[in-house]
C-alpha cells in the first residue's frame, strides 16, 4: 500500500494495478449487490445476448479503480468525491483488467486531487473516466 502526503502528489504522476476477472469474482459480486442479471450469471442466456457470452458486472471493474487509489495513488487515507464512469467494451470472465490512474490536479490547500481512470483489456479500453479524491 502506498502513502503519500498531499503535498508529495504531483500532476503527471500515474499507478497501475491489475486484475483477471474470475467466475468466482462475478458470484461474489452478484450476492453482495443482488445483481443476478442474466446477462452475468446465466450462459445460456448470454449466449444470446449481443456479447455472446457472460459478461462481469461494469461496476465490479469500476471497482478495480476504487482499489488503485486506495492501494496505490493518493493511496491511504484518501476518500471518494465523485467518479465519472463511460463502460466502453464488456469485460469478460478471464480478462485481465489494467487499471492505471494518473493525476491531472492537485489542491494542496482543500486537500483535494483530480485523477483520469482508465481501465483496459489488452489495448481496448473498457472504461474511462475521472474522479476527485480528498486527501487526509
Amino acid at each position: 500500500m502506498s502513502e503519500y502526503a498531499i503535498t508529495e502528489l504531483t500532476e503527471g504522476m500515474s499507478a497501475s494495478m491489475t486484475k483477471t476477472v474470475t467466475e468466482t469474482d462475478v458470484v461474489l459480486y452478484a450476492g453482495i449487490t443482488g445483481d443476478f442479471n442474466p446477462a452475468h450469471i446465466d450462459e445460456e442466456y448470454a449466449q444470446a445476448s449481443a456479447f455472446k457470452g457472460r459478461i462481469a458486472h461494469g461496476m465490479l471493474s469500476a471497482g478495480f479503480i476504487s482499489a488503485t487509489l486506495g492501494m496505490k495513488l493518493p493511496g491511504q487515507g484518501c476518500v471518494y468525491l465523485s467518479q465519472n464512469l463511460k463502460f466502453k467494451s464488456p469485460v469478460k470472465i478471464g480478462d485481465t483488467v489494467k487499471t492505471t490512474v494518473t493525476i491531472t490536479s492537485v489542491n494542496v490547500n482543500r486537500k483535494v486531487i483530480k485523477l483520469d481512470t482508465v481501465c483496459t483489456v489488452g489495448e481496448t479500453v473498457v472504461i474511462a473516466g475521472d474522479c476527485m479524491m480528498m486527501k487526509s
